[in-house]
């Protein structure tokens, strides 16, 4: 439960969404209702079909709700247009997926500076700000190097450093060590931890991995387009 006088930084209100029409419609989210305060470090969990993947969907801003309401920030974001989402996007949200994403002929540093190149920061600025993300990740000594020439785990190091460079409100993980083999895993989580705990970023992360969602303050259980239960840990 939300305390008194606790303000959620995100709040979702008898969230559906529907895809397709007649026959063929499909019902993936039945009312959704969620509070995510400010600084948390939430997992979301579920089986197949779930919910969870379109509940973060709706909560990245890649997709709207098709009913109920989306507030972030005070700000109702369900009736946003779609450039109105995107620069919320490159604003106040950060993305790391399980697959890296990281542009394979391009050095660490340049991929960490490819959000900020989108901003329109100059170069100065983008090369300062991409090498205090890939020095707050602890690579700062391989900026130079390509994808080809990190281990798995320092790839998505170099993925975080570009989802966090913006200095983004909140980061969405999406089963961010799924590619990862056990230790590897455990030094993505200790990172993400760090850098809620000290930067105050709010992580919002998808897995499948009970032990991986040990590592979060709040564990968010869907089934069958609904949240089904939320288990807390004691400050």
């Amino acid at each position: 439960m939300i305390g008194p006088g606790q303000v959620p930084l995100i709040s979702l209100v008898g969230v559906t969404k529907r895809f397709g029409t007649g026959e063929a419609a499909f019902q993936a989210l039945k009312g959704v209702n969620l509070d995510i305060l400010r600084g948390d470090f939430m997992a979301v969990m579920g089986p197949s079909g779930s919910g969870k993947s379109t509940t973060m969907n709706i909560l990245g801003c890649l997709d709207v709700p098709s009913s109920g309401s989306f507030v972030f920030q005070g700000h109702h974001i369900e009736n946003l247009g779609r450039d109105q989402r995107a620069l919320l996007r490159r604003r106040h949200l950060g993305f790391v997926f399980q697959g890296f994403n990281l542009l394979a002929r391009t050095s660490a540093l340049e991929n960490v500076e490819l959000p900020l190149l989108y901003r329109g920061e100059d170069k100065r600025a983008r090369h300062t700000m991409a090498m205090a993300a890939l020095d707050k990740v602890g690579l700062a000594p391989w900026a130079r190097h390509t994808p080809a020439e990190l281990s798995g785990g320092q790839q998505q190091r170099v993925a975080i450093a570009r989802a966090i460079v913006t200095e983004p409100a909140v980061l969405l993980a999406d089963e961010p060590t799924g590619n990862l083999d056990s230790e590897r895993s455990i030094e993505i989580m200790e990172l993400l931890t760090d850098l809620n705990r000290n930067s105050g970023i709010t992580v919002l992360m998808v897995t499948h991995e009970p032990e991986m969602a040990s590592y979060a303050r709040t564990i968010v259980h869907f089934r069958d387009g609904m949240v089904d239960r939320i288990e807390r840990k004691a400050a």
